[in-house]
């Protein structure tokens, strides 16, 4: 008992003591901070990652794409229906936006998808901002302009659909704080969310029937210090797509660059910059025609096959990734010499390009290079740390300097040399309990709110703004933190505040009492 009485009473009155609290403090404090960041960096990587593409990817090495891909598909869901849950073709390229009333021009990656398959292979309906206060109203579909007008009483109202659906919305989600600041703010609340041209004969429909295109967030909005993008493109706004065909060679086309008039039919926001930033989604039939992908037959004895860039596969629950990537190579492999096609055949050098990824290996290259800086860096920071075990040991060398009487009263009276040492391991123990739960506590309020301490930053002066989404890919810092991990930095910090008590406390068990009383 006279233990824990002694270690609460240094602890409260030797005021030096506080720097070995504080030290322990900032030591767990910045090590919690980093590790978490780095960490999140790691999780955010693999999460979109998979996210954005599915469980495999079947690729073709080259912008011309491959052909037969629907027939695999046809084949993967026939001949693997307890491994495959569903597949569906995706078509990239490359090629320029122009948003017609503003004359805004930029190159982009174009990208072809059937919009229902592809929301259900991976996670891309959750970055679509229209479709989420409008469900079902986002289609890459022809399709007229939706306008706004003014009722009777001068609110502002949308077209019955999308009143409807905006309806549906607000019943199923009363509590969503953006329906909040959609009523505080009066653009938001006058225009609804997101902005809408203003038809002055009431709602309703304007221009022709254009195809949708679905757009890259950081294309054409601008995001602001609390997080939310403003955007100057109203919904169903008129755009040129311009693309370049490619032969089966691989050459550009004598038709030349290929316009298309589309219309603005949703923003996605994946969260990764480097796609918000130049990704188009468009229709995959459309964009197949376009840069002359589909299926040709130019005379009776000729047929040119359609052609895609990937083939997106979604597996069903528990199976296992590399194991269903061996046997969807190996169906693939399969399948081609099921063909029968000579080597010299163009398709047959296409072909030859093609691979099968898992999500993880498509990253792997990207994301072990993270964890080594998260390792590299948590190595640094942990060698810096060591210096709290240091100052820790030499306070404690001083306060059994200073404590000398005390020691040699408590050994006279009947206290062994382990309960003495022991007094100083408990203290050195107490300052670690007391800085790590300090350092944990800060270092959790501060990660979880680590955004909005950079905005407020950036909002001082733009080149205070720590992280870039054009340099770190995520448009916002990771603020997730791990337990296991802030377990086993808590551990090491009460572990090393009872090492740099050690030696202090073997000194403090050695004294001899008779010397301690006669040396005061």
């Amino acid at each position: 008992m006279y233990k824990l009485f002694l270690i609460c009473r240094y602890l409260r009155k030797r005021l030096i003591a506080l720097c070995a609290v504080a030290s322990v403090w900032l030591c767990v404090f910045m090590v919690i901070v980093v590790i978490s960041v780095m960490g999140g960096f790691v999780e955010m990587v693999k999460e979109h990652s998979r996210g954005l593409l599915s469980d495999l990817i079947v690729e073709g090495g080259s912008l011309q794409g491959f052909p037969y891909y629907q027939e695999f598909i046809d084949t993967l869901l026939h001949d693997m229906p307890d491994t495959v849950e569903s597949a569906t073709p995706v078509i990239y390229n490359y090629g320029l936006l122009r948003i017609t009333h503003t004359d805004f021009t930029k190159p982009i990656q174009v990208v072809g998808i059937r919009l229902g398959e592809y929301q259900s292979i991976n996670a891309f309906d959750g970055s679509l901002y229209y479709d989420k206060y409008y469900p079902g109203i986002t289609t890459l579909q022809p399709r007229r302009q939706p306008l706004g007008g003014l009722s009777e009483g001068g609110r502002f109202i949308l077209p019955p659909e999308f009143e409807q659906a905006w309806a549906r919305y607000q019943a199923g989600h009363p509590d969503d704080e953006d329906l909040e600041r959609f009523r505080r703010e009066p653009l938001a609340s006058f225009r609804g969310p997101g902005l809408f041209d203003l038809a002055w004969n009431g709602p309703g429909y304007g221009g022709d029937e254009k195809p949708g295109a679905i757009i890259g967030v950081d294309l054409i909005g601008k995001r602001g210090p609390d997080g939310h993008y403003s955007e100057d493109v109203a919904l169903g706004s008129e755009l040129v797509l311009t693309v370049l065909p490619l032969t089966r060679r691989g050459t550009i086309s004598g038709e030349g660059p290929i316009p298309i008039a589309m219309r603005y039919a949703d923003r996605s926001r994946t969260k990764v910059y480097d796609i918000d930033k130049m990704c188009v989604y468009v229709g995959f039939d459309l964009l197949q025609r376009a840069l002359n992908m589909e299926h040709k037959e130019p005379e009776p004895s000729i047929v040119i096959p359609a052609r895609a860039s990937q083939v997106l596969i979604k597996l069903r629950e528990g199976q296992n990734l590399n194991q269903a990537r061996d046997a969807v190579e190996a169906l693939w492999q399969k399948f081609v010499d099921s063909l029968g096609m000579a080597e010299d055949l163009r398709e047959a050098r296409l072909l030859a390009f093609v691979g099968v990824e898992t999500w993880e290996q498509r990253q792997q290259t990207y994301i072990n290079a993270v964890k080594k800086e998260k390792i590299l860096v948590t190595i640094l920071f942990g060698v810096i740390s060591l210096v709290a075990v240091v100052l820790i040991g030499c306070i404690f060398y001083m306060i059994v300097s200073h404590k000398t009487r005390d020691i040699g009263i408590i050994k006279s009276v009947g206290a062994s040399s382990k309960g003495v040492a022991g007094i100083f391991l408990g203290f050195g123990l107490a300052v670690g309990v007391v800085g790590s739960f300090l350092g944990t506590v800060c270092a959790v309020l501060f990660v979880k709110h680590i955004n909005w301490f950079q905005d407020q930053l950036t909002r001082l002066h733009p080149d205070l703004q720590v992280w870039s989404p054009s340099v770190y890919v995520f448009d916002q810092i990771p603020n997730t933190v791990d337990t296991t991990e802030v377990t086993i930095i808590v551990f090491v910090a009460l572990v090393s505040s009872m090492l740099g008590a050690l030696i202090p406390a073997i000194q403090a068990g050695r004294v001899w009492p008779v010397e301690a009383l006669r040396y005061e």
